[in-house]
């Protein structure tokens, strides 16, 4: 049985892949702030372990790193998905005048915003497929809004 079609909103076409990337693109800036700061506590616990060696990274594939990566992953998400609740764009789709939103048109469920972006991690994991899917989507839409119940919509110009 097909998939149910998720009608686009009439004024407002889907968003185009490239916009989408190049909005993921501007997003690594304060992700990657938010990482060098979350990053801190966890460098001065690992000096505190190693009795004061600040000469060294942290041990690679060490319970202290799997505990970063972790934390940056939760940080991300937190951003992403509150930006997306509050106003339905992280600071990287402002320029390119994109939104999430529900398929009715409406702001998701935090519970569609956190499938949204652990979907559309995977997605970016297996090579940017489910981005690249949109593009032959009959409704243009990527893998993590299929499985989050969103679509991404372009803005009109202000």
């Amino acid at each position: 049985m097909p998939a149910p079609r998720v009608p686009a909103p009439a004024d407002r076409p889907a968003a185009i892949v490239w916009r989408r990337l190049l909005s993921l693109l501007y997003d690594l800036l304060p992700v990657l702030a938010l990482w060098f700061a979350l990053a801190v506590p966890f460098m001065l616990v690992d000096v505190a372990l190693s009795g004061g060696d600040t000469h060294h990274n942290i041990r690679p594939f060490s319970a202290l790193q799997w505990l970063l990566w972790l934390a940056c992953w939760g940080v991300t998400g937190v951003y992403a998905t509150t930006s997306w609740q509050r106003g339905g764009q992280t600071l990287g789709m402002r320029p390119w005048r994109i939104r999430v939103v529900a398929a009715d048109g409406g702001t998701p469920t935090r519970g569609a915003l956190w499938r949204r972006y652990a979907v559309g991690l995977v997605s970016l994991l297996a090579a940017g497929l489910g981005f690249w899917w949109a593009w032959i989507d009959r409704d243009r839409l990527a893998w993590h809004d299929r499985a989050s119940g969103t679509r991404v919509v372009r803005l009109p110009k202000a």
